[in-house]
């Protein structure tokens, strides 16, 4: 018989070591029948994601270490272990290591499911696939990523 619940000890899960993040899938859209994924994100020094936003799918951050900078509608907010921020869809975000931090650590929902898929097929492709941009675009387009451009600089101060 078949088990009715997952378990993924610590370190485990479905890994994908990219050059700004080391990502692990806990919780996939095959074990939720498509509700939500659940990933937990080890941010690297150089980890900048650009602004874009989703129209059918909500994000949820939730910091476990480091500091990360925010830029979620308009507004900056610095996130610190323990702070949770819920992105609903249509809302532009984008997100940095806090200056001076140089790694961290957050677990992200993503509802309904498919982030894990999106990341599944990137761990499939060549440098080429990722230099095509009609095949970026396409697979984009496929997993509800609207990238509108890089992380807005943050005003000093």
């Amino acid at each position: 018989m078949a088990k009715r619940y997952s378990y993924v000890p610590a370190g485990g899960g479905q890994d994908y070591d990219w050059s700004a993040d080391h990502t692990y899938v806990k919780v996939s859209a095959a074990d939720t029948g498509g509700q939500y994924t659940l990933m937990e994100d080890n941010l690297k020094a150089n980890f900048r994601l650009g602004l874009h936003l989703h129209r059918y799918h909500a994000e949820t951050f939730y910091i476990l270490e480091g500091s990360v900078d925010f830029y979620v509608d308009g507004d900056w907010m610095t996130a610190q272990p323990g702070t949770c921020l819920h992105i609903p869809p249509g809302v532009e975000h984008a997100c940095v290591l806090t200056q001076g931090c140089t790694a961290g650590r957050m677990l992200m929902i993503y509802q309904p499911s498919g982030f894990d898929q999106y990341l599944a097929e990137l761990g499939q492709m060549t440098d080429a696939d990722f230099e095509d941009s009609a095949k970026m675009d396409a697979l984009n387009q496929r997993y509800d990523i609207i990238n509108i451009g890089p992380v807005p600089d943050r005003p000093a101060g």
